[in-house]
């Protein structure tokens, strides 16, 4: 993307910034009044946390789509949520917007030596360092270096934040290569609970073969330990992502959006064929799919 080199760096406009997000301030705070609106003023900050997951999850999506507009939109979206969460604490004399706004602010001129103070960053490397020292410097009372990792982040991204936190002690494998190693590892002791021989069946990847329904593990301490050691598996691949510099979350959604429009693919394939998904075979529906995949190869 080209960046204008008038603007790039420069704060926005307060002139116009500044009395907008007024405005945006006072309608919060009025839909929170007595005589304002009946839902907005019964919310707390416990009762909006699945909307706030909610507009953050659209807006990634927005990004996804490069769609400028649904990009502003859903920013919006997220800054409302930012703006009523600190109406909400200051109704209920927990803080302030202000607080938050001073907090953020002194937060990242602390984080940011090399710019606000005398350090020098001549890599990121150097800039993730003085980070890591002034957040250290911060959190002193915080026991372990996993503390103040969100336990309800995706899990996938907790794997990766988990694993480089362990890595920032020394505690890594010393090449990375060595995480494929443990990979079969895994695979391995999750066969050992998943087969009775404890070895992966070869059955090829072919879907023009005979159904075999899923058998459900009736088990629940054979569960449990499949559960475990598949965990073991998911978070070495989080691992490899990291060591990588790939973020697994993002892989994931990337391969969940590339797998919904190929299987949309296959749902409109059979309309225009007329006939509905589940009267055609799995072969043919299968065809569809390889000609989405092929589809979209061209296209790039």
């Amino acid at each position: 993307m080209n960046h204008n080199p008038d603007i790039f760096g420069r704060p926005p406009g307060f002139d116009r910034l500044l009395p907008e997000f007024r405005r945006l301030c006072e309608v919060i705070a009025r839909l929170r009044a007595p005589d304002g609106c009946p839902w907005d003023r019964q919310q707390t900050l416990q009762s909006i946390k699945s909307y706030t997951l909610e507009e953050t999850c659209e807006l990634l999506e927005a990004i996804d789509a490069d769609d400028n507009a649904a990009i502003q939109e859903e920013l919006g979206d997220v800054l409302l949520q930012v703006v009523l969460h600190a109406q909400i604490a200051t109704d209920e004399n927990r803080f302030q917007l202000i607080d938050v706004v001073s907090q953020i602010a002194d937060k990242m001129v602390r984080r940011h030596p090399h710019v606000f103070g005398d350090a020098s960053a001549d890599s990121a490397e150097d800039v993730k360092r003085h980070w890591r020292a002034a957040k250290a410097s911060e959190k002193q009372s915080r026991d372990s270096r996993l503390d103040g990792i969100p336990v309800t982040m995706p899990q996938l991204a907790r794997a990766s934040r988990i694993t480089s936190r362990a890595a920032s002690a020394g505690y890594d494998f010393p090449d990375r290569d060595m995480l494929f190693d443990k990979l079969n590892e895994e695979l391995n002791e999750l066969a050992v609970e998943l087969f009775d021989d404890g070895q992966v069946p070869h059955v090829p990847a072919d879907v023009d073969g005979e159904s075999v329904p899923d058998r459900p593990i009736e088990c629940s301490d054979r569960r449990a330990r499949v559960e475990n050691e598949l965990g073991d598996v998911l978070f070495v691949l989080a691992n490899i992502a990291r060591r990588w510099g790939i973020d697994p979350e993002e892989a994931l959604r990337q391969s969940n959006a590339k797998f919904s429009r190929r299987f949309r693919a296959i749902e409109a394939a059979m309309k225009a064929d007329n006939r509905s998904i589940e009267e055609a075979s799995l072969l043919q529906m299968e065809d569809a799919y390889q000609a989405a995949k092929q589809a979209e190869r061209h296209s790039h």
